[in-house]
């Protein structure tokens, strides 16, 4: 009996992909399918699958966001996660908030990379707070583009502490601007160099540079020598790209599965149809146990 995993995606449908596994001796079929930002396309497609597959993962976009010890829920998300009446619907944030962080210590440990005195920016930390933390407990300084990255505002946090502050105080605010402003797209629109300028120097800052691939994607320089990428949602064309850039190391947070490392909520659903448990009925570390059970482990390749 082969188990169905399909993540949704509002993202573009030129990164859709399929694979075929076997995890803890049961396969599994895993399918990536856009939607080119439409909301409205992907709860059509969960509707049309709701009961006919094991688990959903949502892509693109997050039912909540973090802020000041709270989670908030973004409104438009809601349709989509309702959308899935029969199989259980998740969007990564119980891998992010416990394995993220574990992948950090995980390569402190085995010496693949020393975060003591390194600087990291990590491009937006709403939806990763727990791999900054990770991030700075190892040893890192921390650059926060939560303002300019997902904002546009020509401010950079760099301190945990503040982060939090102003995530108390904004987050409320910002889960209601349109979801097309907090998740970018795979166009790079912002193609005159003088206004990538102001993104470009952090990167130039940066040893590390961690986040969401498709905020770094949209605003790194041609030359990313000698840095550092930590992220997931990797393709190959993905791949290719970063190394004509001259990227010295890619670390993925989630495992590769035939050249391609999915999203968070790829691995979540995984987690789910294994378990035949919601997410709710997990606690965090019933979460990273299984995945170290699992032995999924974060995808190092060193190009320089």
């Amino acid at each position: 009996m082969v188990k169905r995993v399909v993540s949704v995606s509002i993202g573009s449908s030129k990164r859709n992909h399929k694979v075929y596994a076997r995890i803890k001796g049961i396969d599994f079929e895993i399918e990536r399918i856009g939607t080119d930002g439409s909301i409205e396309k992907a709860i059509e497609i969960i509707k049309s699958l709701d009961g006919k597959v094991d688990a959903f993962g949502m892509g693109g976009i997050d039912i909540v966001l973090y802020g000041g010890g709270k989670n908030y829920v973004i409104k438009k998300a809601l349709p989509i996660k309702n959308a899935a009446q029969k199989t259980p619907l998740v969007d990564g944030t119980g891998v992010k908030n416990t394995f993220e962080k574990w992948v950090i210590k995980y390569l402190q440990k085995n010496n693949v990379i020393d975060f003591k005195d390194r600087t990291a920016l990590v491009v937006c930390a709403l939806d990763r707070y727990k791999l900054a933390e990770g991030l700075y407990e190892a040893g890192c300084k921390l650059l926060l583009g939560d303002a300019l990255f997902a904002l546009g505002i020509p401010f950079m946090i760099k301190s945990l502490k503040t982060f939090y502050y102003l995530a108390a105080l904004l987050v409320p605010f910002i889960i209601k601007l349109p979801f097309e402003m907090l998740y970018p797209n795979d166009d790079r629109k912002e193609e005159n160099p003088k206004k990538l300028q102001k993104y470009w120097k952090y990167y130039k800052i940066a040893d590390i540079i961690a986040g969401d691939y498709k905020y770094i994607q949209k605003y790194m320089p041609d030359n990313l020598e000698n840095k550092i990428i930590i992220t997931n949602t990797i393709t190959k064309e993905d791949v290719e790209d970063l190394k004509a850039r001259k990227l010295k190391m890619l670390v993925t947070t989630t495992p590769e599965f035939d050249g391609r490392s999915f999203g968070t909520n790829v691995v979540e659903a995984i987690l789910v149809a294994l378990t035949g448990k919601r997410l709710e009925e997990m606690s965090e570390q019933e979460i990273e146990e299984l995945i170290k059970e699992i032995d999924f482990k974060p995808r190092v390749e060193i190009f320089y």
